[in-house]
Order: C-alpha cells, then sequence, then structure tokens
C-alpha cells in the first residue's frame, strides 16, 4: 500500500464511483439527488476551480528562457538530493 501514489487512489475512486453509478442507474434507481442541470453545474463549478487553482499554483513557464531555466532548476534540485 505504501507504493501507490494518491493519483492511483484518486482515479480507482473515481472508477469505483462511475461504476456504482452505472449500475444504479441501469437498474432504475437515481443515485444521485439533484437534477441533471444542477450536476452539470457542479462539475463545471468544481472544474473551473480546480483548473483555477492548479493554473495559479503551477509554476507555467511560457517563453524559451522560463522553459530552460526549469530544466536548470530541476537539475540543480535533482543534484541536491
Amino acid at each position: 500500500m505504501k507504493n501507490l501514489s494518491i493519483s492511483t487512489i484518486a482515479r480507482t475512486g473515481v472508477l469505483i464511483f462511475a461504476l456504482l453509478n452505472q449500475i444504479l442507474t441501469i437498474s432504475g434507481h437515481n443515485p444521485l439527488p439533484w437534477s441533471d442541470e444542477q450536476a452539470y453545474e457542479g462539475f463545471t463549478l468544481l472544474l473551473t476551480v480546480g483548473s483555477s487553482l492548479w493554473a495559479w499554483w503551477k509554476n507555467n513557464s511560457f517563453t524559451a528562457e522560463a522553459i530552460e531555466a526549469d530544466k536548470i532548476m530541476k537539475e540543480l534540485k535533482a543534484k541536491k538530493e
């Protein structure tokens, strides 16, 4: 369990959730207590907030100089470890 990454656990959780949702939908149950429009709005909100936070957090290098500086920084960090 130590070797599992957080992203692996997250993807597995989303897959299990999607499969359970599909099984319940096929069997005629509405597993989610909201309408399609509310689900769409909620998903859009999560996507917008998530992508905004990700873009804010990450170092987004656009110029060739910035990309080269990122490579040098990674090399220096690798040597330090």
